[in-house]
């Protein structure tokens, strides 16, 4: 009796010690989170960011077990958020122009990566602005710029917040692309370092800039992005409900609203290369692979590229 009452207290304390080495291990995870990315919070708040960091770092370790995934997840500067509080920050609902028709013939072709012939311009971070569609805009022109003349620069995704409403731009709470390309071609655009991004809605301080563009054209479909990906990057539109805690591999897990603006910058492995606006603490140093063809409706609207 005594020996089994003695093996009983043993599995008690080794299950005891598991539990508490685990919640331990949170419990680091979660400081080694906050010394990252320098957050603090009043008590309640932070009780709050560390239940939900422990269930996402608990879905985390349970995604990347499994040897079927084709990409992993990782812990990062959205570890603190429920996916709808993502969604509500991060995100913003492309509103409808037209009913797509997505053509989603997708051919295979040869590798295309523009990071590696110097077409491409470094990561930004848009925070928590809504402002997606003002760094695809600046990010293809930055592009275009490189590809065309070979002349590196940084353009103002401030300006376009705070500037291009008249040109159907909601400043933080969404845009398009295309509709930032048209402010640029009818005003010019300013430079980073002349209009600084602070990731919030302003009024319009200075009108355009000395970088302009004659117009714009366009990519339908998966195989007009295939084309198209042959002369340069592109802006592209997705949808990036479930991309937060993505960090590399080829993502195919997708929700079905546009709500994202993006930089297609190559076809890699028959698979869509991605730069976006949420840093280099995210994805593949800023970057995520996308599966060949519609996946995260890449190719529901048309891609643009301005014309210099």
């Amino acid at each position: 009796m005594q020996k089994q009452l003695l093996v009983a207290s043993l599995i008690s304390l080794a299950i005891l010690a598991v539990y508490y080495t685990s919640s331990e291990a949170k419990l680091d995870a979660f400081e080694e989170w906050k010394g990252q990315f320098g957050v603090n919070w009043a008590p309640e708040e932070e009780a709050y960011r560390r239940l939900i960091f422990e269930k996402n770092l608990i879905q985390i370790n349970k995604h990347n077990a499994d040897h079927t995934q084709t990409y992993k997840m990782g812990v990062n500067q959205f570890s603190i958020f429920t996916t709808e509080e993502f969604a509500t920050i991060f995100l913003t609902p492309m509103p409808m122009v037209g009913t797509p028709k997505v053509d989603e013939t997708f051919e295979v072709i040869g590798d295309v990566d523009w990071t590696t012939q110097g077409g491409v311009s470094p990561v930004k971070n848009q925070a928590s602005c809504g402002s997606c569609w003002a760094f695809s805009a600046t990010g293809v022109l930055e592009s275009t710029l490189l590809v065309q003349k070979k002349q590196g620069s940084s353009l103002s995704e401030q300006q376009l917040v705070d500037c291009s409403r008249t040109q159907g731009n909601q400043g933080c709470n969404g845009g398009w692309p295309s509709n930032a390309l048209k402010y640029i071609q009818a005003n010019g655009i300013a430079s980073e370092s002349q209009y600084p991004y602070v990731a919030k809605d302003q009024a319009c301080k200075t009108q355009g800039g000395s970088t302009k563009i004659s117009g714009q054209k366009s990519f339908s479909g998966c195989a007009g992005l295939t084309s198209g990906i042959n002369s340069g990057p592109i802006s592209v539109t997705v949808d990036a409900t479930n991309w937060s805690p993505y960090r590399s591999g080829v993502f195919n897990n997708c929700a079905a609203s546009i709500n994202h603006a993006v930089l297609l910058v190559g076809v890699v492995g028959g698979n869509w290369k991605i730069k976006n606006s949420w840093a280099t603490s995210w994805g593949e140093s800023g970057y995520i692979r996308l599966t060949g063809g519609n996946t995260c409706g890449v190719c529901a609207y048309a891609g643009v590229v301005p014309t210099l």
